[in-house]
């Protein structure tokens, strides 16, 4: 690949310093309802797509609510706090717009499409991107390829000639099993194991790092 077709990018930890405000509201929730939050549950359900960590908040953390309802709480604190203050993280709007002037960009997130809507209005991207896609969307959440897959065939680009921007584990393992060619954001809080770390072409400390000539130089480096 020398010539990117696209540029994808995560919302969470990549966008957004918001990881933590998802284990956060999942706490909350699991320890409201009388559930057992466990030490290991923000890793376990990191790229989780909402029907996977819901199931997982329901049979696990034995939260005694329908998964829809699990759903629906913890999102009902997310944009509430969304709505409060969007915690975007460096360089995120002016890096999406500059990307967006040379590319098409998506967006492949296991954010709820409610969330993303939410996002995408109050940051005012929503023009920015061609293609936005949550993992419920899709059959499986990361670390599978899914949410990548799709929405590269909704972009019209061969994955492979499409460059992603990633910050955890379970989304660098997605984008690089779709093809794509990956810039590392690496999460502070959780930061990626060294063998996902090491299926970036690139690694920067904040998605303002992210520039058009940086994505060229990834896109250039693959056969």
């Amino acid at each position: 690949m020398s010539v990117p077709a696209a540029v994808v990018f995560d919302l969470d930890g990549v966008l957004l310093d918001s990881e933590q405000r998802w284990n956060e509201a999942k706490e909350a929730v699991t320890r409201t309802a009388g559930g057992s939050w466990r030490e290991q549950a923000p890793e376990t359900m990191m790229g989780m797509s909402s029907p996977e960590w819901s199931a997982y908040m329901r049979d696990e953390l034995a939260v005694p609510m329908s998964a829809e309802r699990i759903n629906d709480a913890v999102v009902e604190r997310m944009a509430a706090g969304y709505t409060d203050e969007l915690p975007l993280l460096p360089g995120a709007v002016d890096a999406t717009r500059a990307l967006a002037a040379r590319w098409r960009l998506g967006l492949a997130s296991s954010s709820n499409r409610e969330i993303i809507d939410a996002f995408l209005d109050i940051a005012g991207l929503r023009d920015e991107f061609a293609v936005t896609l949550s993992s419920e969307e899709v059959g499986r959440g990361k670390p599978a390829p899914d949410v990548y897959l799709e929405a590269a065939r909704r972009l019209g680009a061969d994955p492979r000639a499409c460059v992603a921007v990633e910050d955890s584990g379970n989304g660098l393992r997605a984008a690089a099993a779709a093809g794509m060619a990956v810039i590392a954001v690496p999460n502070p809080h959780y930061p990626p194991p060294a063998d996902a770390l090491a299926l970036a072409a690139a690694a920067v400390a904040a998605p303002g790092d992210v520039t058009p000539e940086l994505v060229e130089s990834v896109a250039a480096s693959r056969p």
